[in-house]
């Protein structure tokens, strides 16, 4: 094989709720095994607020991201994107956005069919659109998105409705989605095979006090078909797969310094037997001319899969087999690291200004790293090297 593709839990596949595309979240490893994208719903802050944005906003992002292992460069990735937000009518508030990623790089070093030096490209178009109608107490949104690559095609749609209680202080949220996935790995090991995912969503928002909101968030995912990475040596995954997770916010506002604390905590399950856990705080600091500071810290900690093996590499072959393995079995077994034990670490900061009055920049930088041996709770799985990503994004919003 010339062509070393991404692993389908790589995939930058469109999510039917919540954010669509979030693009450096699917490429860190501690996220998107654990977490799965689907199962992120990140509300705002101001989830409690019922009424559409006064003014119109377009942004540009572009992100850079770049992931390592044993001092080796893997995966690079070139992401720009465009967004609009357009209020019509005092009551309704139309969402778009366009996003274009180039994925270079060479394989994971371990536990893959081929050696790191095996290359691959890809280019991945996508873009969502949604509809939002606001009402006295609650809102209704309706959604749909899209993303092809040349072995991959998303096609989603999405309902999401809010409701708020007589004071505006709780506000209870719902949505469902629906994702129909086509796979054409350019290996030929299976021809238009499918996965289809339907995805529930129920949450609270509540305004505790004028300094502070909480949130909780259920999501519940049940996906079938396709699950298998073509592109791994004895990958063969279960048919299905059904995801939970609950999610919990707290937002605090600071007086004397007029900065805003963002704690939330992620417990997450399927039945792959992965079990998660997500810890993520960051600081919103506001200063003086315009500027704004805000570091982050994430941890994350997976179990492994149930069907995953720590692969025995054998000297002349070079392939790596479960102990005992027999030739020709249906047997589900993986060595994606991205399904085994690990723990992980990310440090992040943004700086934020405001330039005039319609024109606000921003910068984000992040440093993540992922070890066998960082598993909270038991141990990981032996026989990875760490892996280490670092992600640049720089973004421009203009409101009008």
């Amino acid at each position: 094989m010339t062509n070393m593709k991404q692993t389908q839990e790589q995939k930058a596949v469109t999510h039917p709720i919540g954010n669509m595309l979030a693009h450096a979240a699917l490429m860190l490893p501690g996220v998107i095994v654990g977490s799965s994208v689907a199962m992120t719903v990140m509300l705002p802050a101001d989830a409690h607020a019922e009424t559409p944005p006064e003014q119109a906003t377009i942004a540009f992002k572009y992100l850079n991201y770049e992931e390592s292992q044993a001092s080796l460069k893997r995966i690079n990735v070139n992401s720009p994107s465009m967004s609009l937000s357009l209020p019509i009518a005092g009551e309704w508030l139309l969402q778009t956005s366009l996003t274009s990623d180039s994925v270079s790089g060479a394989s994971p070093r371990y536990h893959t069919a081929v050696s790191g030096a095996s290359g691959m490209n890809d280019h991945r178009k996508a873009g969502d659109a949604s509809i939002t109608r606001y009402f006295p107490t609650g809102s209704l949104t309706v959604g749909t998105a899209y993303s092809t690559e040349h072995d991959y095609v998303s096609q989603a749609l999405s309902v999401q409705g809010s409701l708020s209680s007589d004071d505006k202080n709780t506000t209870w949220l719902a949505g469902l989605g629906y994702a129909k996935d086509k796979i054409n790995p350019v290996n030929n090991i299976v021809v238009n095979e499918r996965r289809k995912t339907l995805d529930i969503m129920l949450g609270m928002t509540r305004i505790l006090t004028p300094q502070d909101i909480a949130q909780v968030t259920l999501t519940h995912a049940r996906g079938d078909g396709y699950y298998s990475d073509p592109y791994k040596a004895l990958d063969n995954r279960p048919r299905e797969r059904r995801q939970t997770a609950l999610m919990l916010r707290w937002n605090h506002h600071f007086a004397a310094s007029e900065g805003s604390s963002r704690i939330s905590y992620r417990y997450y399950s399927d039945s792959y037997d992965v079990k998660a856990h997500t810890l993520l705080g960051e600081y919103v600091q506001p200063l003086a001319g315009g500027w704004t500071v805000t570091p982050s810290l994430r941890l994350y900690s997976q179990s492994a899969a149930s069907f995953y093996f720590d692969p025995v590499y054998d000297s002349k072959l070079g392939a790596p087999f479960p102990p005992g393995y027999v030739f020709g079995s249906n047997q589900l077994l993986t060595a994606d690291q991205r399904l085994s034990g690990f723990g992980a670490v990310a440090l992040g900061f943004k700086v934020g200004k405001q330039l005039g009055k319609d024109w606000r920049m921003d910068v984000r930088l992040e440093q993540y790293e992922q070890r066998g041996n960082w598993r909270l709770f038991h141990r990981g799985s032996p026989g990875l090297e760490p892996l280490t990503a670092r992600s640049v994004q720089v973004g421009f919003e203009h409101q009008w």
